[in-house]
């Protein structure tokens, strides 16, 4: 055993260092293992927490249409699809024809939107809160609709048309 020479420096060197660092790992806090991965709040609560909404609350209200920037396609010529026996500007024409169709009959609906009626009015005028005659009703107190046709069976009795006289 030479203590001078490099092998034995170098194994009392990397002792030492062992011998210290064990030293201070035991002063040292024990760890608290894992560090926490737990959520705030559940996936469910986060993801069914969501407003959709939220960056325009009124989107999706019945009249919200008239807000949005819907508009028709231009129909290019030579490069858009138009049916067979149409020009391209009939076919545009065509087209705005039907959007302003579809547009008009939207805000008509709109118009109508949140009208009701009073059950109470249409409760009492039936006679529902006094009597049961409308039990014995044919319609059993609903009102008909008007239909296009009459389906009475009745024939109308008309005067015919005896020619140019």
């Amino acid at each position: 055993f030479n203590p001078t020479s490099p092998d034995s420096t170098m194994k009392t060197s990397a002792i030492v260092a062992l011998t210290l660092v064990a030293s201070a790992q035991g002063f040292a806090p024990a760890s608290q293992g894992r560090a926490g991965s737990q959520l705030s709040e559940s996936l469910f609560d986060k993801v069914f927490g969501m407003d959709l909404f939220e960056p325009v609350k009124d989107q999706n209200n019945y009249g919200a249409r008239a807000k949005k920037n819907l508009k028709v396609g231009t129909i290019k010529d030579g490069s858009s699809y138009v049916p067979a026996g149409l020009s391209a500007k009939q076919y545009a024409e065509l087209r705005a024809k039907e959007a302003k169709k579809k547009q008009e009959n939207y805000e008509r609906n709109v118009k109508k939107a949140g009208v009701y009626e009073n059950y109470t009015e249409f409760y009492k005028k039936r006679g529902t809160d006094t009597a049961q005659a409308w039990k014995k009703d044919i319609n059993l107190g609903h009102r008909m609709a008007k239909t296009k046709y009459d389906w009475s069976g009745k024939k109308k009795e008309t005067k015919k048309y005896l020619g140019s006289k």
